[in-house]
């Protein structure tokens, strides 16, 4: 499957309308968020910022997918390889976490999976304002960070605290 990469105010003029749509339809669906390791330093990780919807969040690269079509396995390298220029093997994520959650307004199913990247460069998509390896929260200073970043972190064993 093909899947087109749209300029980043593009995206940032549909994410609106889509939240509001999800609000009227509450649609089901399905999305993986991918805590990527360094391939060098396990202690770092990598996080990233959106092109669209809260720009200041960083959090963890990802997306929606279709069960019927993929694994979250698959679909968290596809996204990997979409959002970061990164191929890695669907066999090399490990689930953390599912979660269901009704943020946005979706029934949302969310699996949080974990990989170790094959090299510590990326290429950004549109989708994507920056991306950064760090080895801890602290490094992003008073920015906002994402729920699934925090938890994702902590399934790994990488931070404490509740959830």
């Amino acid at each position: 499957m093909r899947f087109v990469r749209l300029p980043a105010p593009v995206l940032r003029v549909i994410s609106p309308v889509m939240r509001w749509w999800w609000r009227i339809r509450r649609p089901t669906t399905f999305g993986v968020k991918a805590l990527l390791l360094h391939p060098d330093e396990p202690t770092r990780f990598l996080v990233v910022r959106h092109s669209y919807a809260d720009t200041r969040r960083w959090g963890l690269p990802g997306g929606g997918f279709r069960p019927e079509r993929e694994t979250p396995q698959q679909a968290a390298a596809r996204e990997v390889g979409e959002e970061l220029g990164i191929a890695i093997p669907s066999s090399s994520f490990t689930v953390l976490d599912t979660v269901a959650t009704a943020l946005e307004a979706k029934r949302d199913t969310l699996t949080i999976l974990i990989a170790t990247a094959p090299a510590r460069s990326v290429t950004c998509s549109p989708e994507l304002a920056e991306a950064r390896w760090i080895s801890n929260l602290d490094e992003l200073g008073e920015a906002p960070v994402s729920r699934w970043l925090l938890l994702s972190l902590r399934r790994a064993g990488m931070a404490s605290g509740p959830v």
